[in-house]
């Protein structure tokens, strides 16, 4: 079940109605206005109600003053009364009094379209369709209330399935309050107003009170809770406890982050988790003072700890703290919450592409550490196969030695190796993805062979290993959307091709263009900056990664020469 916002009515390029079609087609949803604009773009002053045939006006820039029961326009009559004819059409097939209603040519009530909307609605079948512009506070209020109107309570969805943290068996737990307790953390927020780390969590079953105790069962450890508030933007209001259904923040937590499963002590069960995506970019920042070096470490933390598509590392060759995010965007706005809240000034260095590395072929790879000379030394030695594995598969390890060739205690140290070997590929020493490593070899000594042997062997033998395995480089492909007046189509076209881009499709909104690409990321370094100049500032873009995507061999080249210069 789902309600679909269009968002932006008031920016250039804005089509309801263009939008709404490609809902339709694109989605295949059978979407439902049950709103219409007045106006758009720069003229987008609120919307029509289709349910209570009201006009609603904002009256002010921050969307705070409405003036509401206003008549409809008289330009807009006609396409009010066919929308609302095909909203009502669309909730009869969900009531048989609507239907009769509607088959009779009778008034219906508001209350009986929404009731009839939301069984639509939960059923999976209708995506009641809202407009706005949330930036300026326009819209906004009538989707928190369309969020309680249409979307499922915890009454309306089948029971939550996750499974024994321990045994991996499957648990199953009702939306009941006298179920043991199960929430998941969605959020981490540090709290402007001094109360500490705010973790804000659903619960999926059974009740919390505050200064309880409960374990977090992704990471097997226990959790006090302080206190419980009910957020109200920045309002907040403290509850004693909170029941199933109910989302509410929790002061005190100690190791929860986000994704984690926060559950009843007795009654263990680990929920399905939130996937992020690694990081597709990187910038070395430096702060510009001691006063702010000694702050940099704590505001880095707090960041990474709220945004887990954020990462911090330090490079161990240079000494300089990296961040990685999700683009350029992303790590503009890091630095300037740096500034903002925690009074760091850094300087940043040149974007960085985060590229990754992976094989084309299967091979074997060998890896021998001795160092004996004389007293006790070092043995190790180490057979493995690598092979592709599947998009998105990551890192997988087997071990298939047999007849004790290498003794058991030693097979964690060879995997270990060849984690830490994969983090720098010998392609151009980025990280490694999609790649399988089978130990399938080796051998030992009786006095030399140590775990430290068999780590360093078993790097060995996946660098080896890689060497052979035409090792290539990804790139991080992004998804671009640019809208822009239709006399410049053809120069923001031939911008993207010339960035390695490729078009995905075009639609036209009224007097504008709506351009649809994927471009690499390292083609699109400063392209705010050339598209505004070269469309006089009448265009905007949004871009968001996509996939990665096999780079160029010449490019490739280029950057593996980069690279070993700058090692």
């Amino acid at each position: 079940p789902r309600i679909a916002f269009i968002n932006k009515m008031d920016r250039i390029g804005a089509d309801f109605y263009g939008s709404l079609n490609s809902i339709r087609t694109r989605l295949g949803a059978r979407a439902i206005p049950i709103q219409l604009p007045i106006g758009s773009e720069a003229n987008f002053q609120g919307y029509i109600d289709l349910l209570s045939k009201e006009a609603i006006v904002y009256t002010d820039d921050l969307g705070t003053k409405s003036t509401e029961s206003l008549d409809i326009p008289a330009g807009m009559q006609d396409l009010v009364s066919q929308y609302r004819h095909d909203l009502i059409e669309a909730v009869a097939d969900f009531d048989d009094g609507i239907m009769h209603k509607y088959l009779e040519e009778q008034d219906i009530a508001e209350e009986e379209i929404k009731a009839g909307l939301r069984r639509g609605t939960v059923a999976g079948v209708l995506v009641p369709v809202l407009c706005g512009a949330a930036l300026r506070n326009r819209g906004v209020q009538p989707i928190l209330d369309a969020v309680v109107d249409y979307l499922p309570s915890p009454a309306d969805v089948p029971a939550v399935e996750g499974k024994d943290p321990k045994t991996g068996a499957l648990e199953v737990r009702e939306h009941d309050d006298n179920e043991p307790f199960s929430a998941l953390a969605f959020k981490i927020q540090m709290d402007p107003q001094g109360v500490g780390k705010l973790t804000f969590f659903r619960v999926y079953s059974g009740r919390l009170k505050a200064g309880s105790s409960v374990m977090n069962a992704s990471t097997g450890k226990r959790e006090r809770i302080g206190r419980i508030l009910r957020m109200h933007a920045i309002r907040r209001e403290d509850v004693d406890e909170v029941f199933t259904g109910d989302i509410a923040a929790a002061v005190g937590l100690k190791v929860t982050t986000t994704g984690d499963t926060l559950c009843d002590e007795a009654h263990p069960i680990l929920l399905e988790s939130i996937t992020f995506p690694e990081p597709v970019i990187s910038v070395a920042i430096e702060p510009k003072t001691k006063v702010d070096q000694e702050k940099l470490g704590m505001a880095l933390q707090r960041l990474s700890e709220e945004d887990p598509t954020f990462k911090v590392h330090t490079d161990e060759e240079t000494g300089q703290t990296i961040i990685e995010g999700m683009g350029e965007l992303h790590l503009e706005i890091i630095i300037d919450r740096m500034l903002r809240e925690f009074r760091v000034d850094a300087n940043q260095g040149k974007p960085q592409v985060a590229y990754k590395e992976a094989i084309k072929r299967e091979a074997k790879g060998v890896g021998r550490f001795v160092r004996q000379t004389g007293g006790k030394g070092q043995y190790g030695h180490a057979e493995v196969v690598v092979r592709p594995g599947e998009r998105g598969s990551g890192f997988i390890f087997e071990d298939k030695v047999t007849q004790g060739r290498i003794p058991r205690e030693y097979i964690p140290a060879v995997e270990k190796g060849i984690r830490e070997a994969i983090q720098t590929g010998v392609a151009a020493g980025y990280p490694v993805v999609d790649i399988t490593v089978t130990l399938v070899d080796g051998s030992y000594h009786p006095v030399d062979s140590s775990e430290m042997a068999f780590q360093v062997a078993g790097s060995m033998a996946v660098k080896d290993g890689m060497h052979k395995a035409q090792p290539y480089l990804l790139e991080p492909i992004m998804k671009v959307d640019v809208v822009m007046p239709e006399e410049y189509l053809g120069d923001v076209m031939g911008d993207l091709a010339s960035r390695r881009g490729h078009i995905l499709g075009m639609e036209g909104r009224g007097t504008s263009q709506n351009v649809k690409a994927t471009v690499p990321l390292a083609e699109m370094f400063g392209y705010a900056t050339e598209l505004r100049s070269m469309t006089s500032g009448r265009a905007t873009y949004s871009m968001e990664f996509s996939h990665y995507a096999e780079m160029p061999g010449n490019l490739a080249e280029a950057v593996g020469r980069r690279e070993k210069a700058r090692s």
